[in-house]
């Protein structure tokens, strides 16, 4: 099975089992694993922050994020189609008693002008706007990559007019290989920013969020808030440390067999978005329903997922350029038929 679901089903590779079987521990909750406190202080090194925490997940990164920023009944902008409120089973309402707004958008970047719009200092009627949430790369609206620009004139507007900014970063580091932009450029604007290692650089799990050192101590309170302690998490972290230091580079790869699967949709005849970092979006032919298009494609031997009306496929480690040719055949069978 060629598996172009998601990168999130990457797989450890051998020397990275070995790293993560070696790897010292201790009791984490305790602040005593020292691959763990290693990983920290490598993050916050590489995105130019104060600290950073570890936590079993991007998803309860984006949640502590917004616990740790926000009050009940504050407001939290983000895009329409950000994961933070799409994909996350309401959890930031149900823990923080915030709700959404959301801004549309044609590609998961809302301009300084349409955020000015709904930025709120809060009344006796109306709620404060506490927090931007950003998403780089943006999931849903195709794996696309805010200019840098637009994103650093929209944190700079949230902070004057008094709202944090975090960034969901789950995939930064595509954005990274995609512009030759430093990710210390997409880390500097924001107030708080996070990173996975269960995607493009294959750990099993796991994701650090960054941020000032007040911060870090506040997220820390709602990481065992939420049941994010781990004890001896110096094994995962050593998965991340070994992504970090053998797969960051080769992201470059995921981004160019996206490409290459791009224009091999497109020769087919498929409606394409475009693809800006490691994810490709298309339209199944007219009149054909997008789940049963995948459930064909499975028995092709090419796993892909239905999103919002579209396909989607994503690169990653552990499908080769080989076999990006081998899912366009597929694809191209499925089609004629």
């Amino acid at each position: 099975m060629i598996d172009l679901f998601s990168d999130t089903h990457t797989l450890p590779t051998d020397g990275m089992r070995a790293a993560m079987a070696a790897a010292e521990v201790g009791d984490e909750q305790l602040g005593e694993d020292p691959t763990t406190r290693r990983l920290e202080e490598r993050v916050a090194g590489l995105l130019g922050k104060e600290g950073a925490l570890f936590l079993p997940s991007g998803s309860m990164c984006n949640k502590v994020a917004i616990a740790a920023f926000t009050r009940p009944g504050d407001a939290v902008v983000c895009e329409s189609r950000a994961h933070v409120m799409r994909a996350e089973g309401g959890g930031s309402a149900a823990l923080s008693g915030i709700f959404f707004e959301p801004l549309v958008t044609a590609k998961g970047h809302f301009t300084p002008e349409q955020l000015g719009a709904v930025l709120n200092a809060g009344n006796l009627y109306q709620s404060r706007t506490a927090l931007v949430a950003l998403e780089q790369t943006h999931n849903f609206a195709g794996g696309t990559v805010w200019p840098l620009q637009q994103y650093r004139a929209v944190a700079d507007l949230a902070h004057q007019r008094g709202a944090a900014v975090f960034t969901d970063g789950a995939r930064v580091f595509n954005a990274v290989a995609a512009t030759g932009i430093g990710v210390e450029q997409w880390s500097s604007p924001v107030d708080a920013i996070w990173v996975d290692f269960s995607k493009g650089l294959g750990g099993p799990g796991g994701a650090a969020i960054a941020g000032s050192r007040d911060f870090i101590e506040r997220a820390n309170r709602f990481k065992y808030l939420f049941g994010g302690a781990m004890r001896q998490s110096g094994i995962l972290a050593a998965g991340a440390l070994y992504g970090l230091d053998h797969n960051l580079g080769r992201l470059a790869e995921d981004n160019a067999n996206a490409a290459r699967l791009g224009q091999g949709l497109t020769a087919l005849g498929l409606e394409v978005i475009a693809p800006e970092s490691n994810m490709v979006f298309f339209t199944p032919p007219a009149g054909t329903d997008p789940a049963a298009f995948v459930a064909a494609l499975t028995k092709e031997g090419v796993r892909c997922s239905p999103v919002a009306g579209r396909i989607r496929m994503v690169t990653h480690l552990g499908v080769s350029a080989e076999e990006i040719e081998k899912a366009i055949a597929a694809v191209a069978r499925v089609v004629k038929r």
